[in-house]
Formats: C-alpha cells, sequence, structure tokens
C-alpha cells in the first residue's frame, strides 16, 4: 500500500485505532478513483473494464465498512487518545465511509446501465462529473493531511473543496438540464437510472464538503 503522510495520525498512531482509521481514509479515497475510472470505461465503450473497476471499487468499500467497524471498536476501550479527538475522528470516519457508500451507489447505477444506449454527451458529461469529484477528494485528503502540521494550509485546502464540490454541483444540473434534449432518445426505465447516477456523484461531493468544514473546525484546535 503506498504510503500516506497524515500528520495529525502519525503522532497517535501507537493506539490501533489511529492506524486503522489510517487505512479506512485511504480505501474511502480509492473507491472515488475507481468510480472516475469506471465512468471513463463506461463511456469508451469497454463494459468489461467498466465492470472490473466496479468490482474493484465494491472491495475498496467493504474495506472501508471494516475499517469504520474497527476503528469504532477499538475506540471504544478507551485508548489513550483525548476525548475531544476521538470524537474528532469518530465524526471523521463516519463521514468517510457515507462518502464511499455513495460511491458504491453510483457504481451500482453504472452497473445496471451496462447494456443501455446513453448518448455520448452524457456519458462525458459523466466523466467529468467523477474528474471533479477526484479532484474535490483529493483536496479533503490534502487537508487531512495538514490538519496537525500546518492548519493554515489544511483550511485553504478545506476551502478547495468548497470550490470544487460548486463546480461539480453546476455540472450536475447542466447534465439534469441535457434530460429535455435526449429525453426520448433514452429509455425511461434507463434515464432514471442515469439520474441516480450522477446524484449519488453529487452526494458524494456534498459528504466531501460536509468533511472539509469538520477540517476547519480541527484545524482551529491545533
Amino acid at each position: 500500500m503506498e504510503k500516506r503522510s497524515y500528520n495529525w495520525f502519525e503522532k497517535r498512531r501507537k493506539t490501533k485505532g489511529l492506524e486503522l482509521a489510517h487505512e479506512q481514509i485511504t480505501k474511502a479515497f480509492d473507491t472515488v478513483t475507481l468510480l472516475y475510472k469506471a465512468t471513463q470505461s463506461f463511456a469508451e465503450g469497454k463494459p468489461d473494464e467498466a465492470k472490473k473497476h466496479v468490482e474493484n471499487l465494491y472491495n475498496a468499500e467493504e474495506e472501508v465498512d471494516k475499517l469504520r467497524t474497527a476503528v469504532f471498536t477499538e475506540l471504544s476501550k478507551g485508548s489513550a487518545l483525548v476525548a475531544d479527538y476521538r470524537e474528532d475522528l469518530l465524526h471523521l470516519v463516519k463521514r468517510l465511509d457515507t462518502l464511499a457508500d455513495h460511491t458504491k451507489d453510483a457504481a451500482r447505477c453504472l452497473e445496471m446501465l451496462r447494456d443501455a444506449k446513453i448518448p455520448d454527451e452524457l456519458c462525458q458529461k459523466t466523466v467529468f462529473m467523477t474528474s471533479k469529484l477526484v479532484e474535490t477528494a483529493q483536496a479533503l485528503r490534502g487537508g487531512i493531511e495538514k490538519i496537525s502540521s500546518s492548519p493554515n494550509e489544511a483550511v485553504a485546502e478545506a476551502r478547495k473543496v468548497e470550490s470544487s464540490e460548486h463546480e461539480l454541483d453546476e455540472e450536475y444540473l447542466k447534465a439534469k438540464a441535457l434530460f429535455v434534449k435526449y429525453g426520448e432518445k433514452i429509455n425511461p426505465g434507463a434515464l432514471v437510472i442515469y439520474d441516480d447516477l450522477i446524484e449519488f456523484i453529487e452526494h458524494a461531493a456534498d459528504m466531501c464538503a460536509d468533511t472539509a468544514d469538520y477540517i476547519v473546525v480541527l484545524s482551529s484546535r491545533e
């Protein structure tokens, strides 16, 4: 596994709970990247390749769930963490778990659309939305990494999350507007599923923004 530098966590890695949380964060961000790759493959007319990315995403999301449970169990033992930090960590892993849930739900929709004929413009819009989700998640990760080492930079990264999330939200509305253009050309069932797909992507970005707000609070305590 690629080594991550989460300085906020490194100070407290002697506790098993924080080691598990470190891995949970990595897996949560992996789901976002895999969703982007899956939408790329789908848009390029490579359903088998898209399916492989989706399956890998499911596996990563399962790991996120297991790690969340492990973190909760470990922290409930009353480890060496200061109470405030324990609560901070619990809130953080809850949000990251929800982020992974939304990416999983989007992947499920993509899987159901495997044999559907979706106009290229909508496919490309989905790829762009997931690329913005990756950008949003990367900024979130940067903020988490810098909470302890550089609180001011952490807050700056949190602001980037907000900016990227806003841009993704605008793309979401543009995609919805295209339903008028292509509504008669798409199977009604496929259109409903596609609508759910982009909505879950938008929800994932919202969760990143919610977590970014929490980074600001954590940084103010350093």
